[in-house]
């Protein structure tokens, strides 16, 4: 396999981070509706965290994009 094809497979295992992204914020969001339905009266107290929780996914999934950037410039 010469770097040219080494390079596409590597941004593409890159770019795959997303779909952990997606699956953890799915999660995320679908916990928080599961605890605001047993406890109404805490949605401000979870929601929060919920939304740390969500920036801290989608940091990882944005860093999947820079590296997946990183190898297309070092490719051309």
């Amino acid at each position: 396999m010469d770097s040219a094809s080494s390079a596409l497979v590597g941004m593409g295992l890159a770019a795959a981070g997303f779909a952990g992204a997606g699956v953890g914020i799915g999660y995320i969001f679908g916990k928080m509706i599961e605890a605001v339905a047993r406890q109404p009266e805490a949605e401000g107290r979870i929601s929060k965290y919920m939304w740390i929780g969500f920036a801290l996914v989608e940091a990882i999934a944005l860093y999947g994009l820079v590296i997946a950037f990183i190898i297309m410039g070092l490719r051309g």
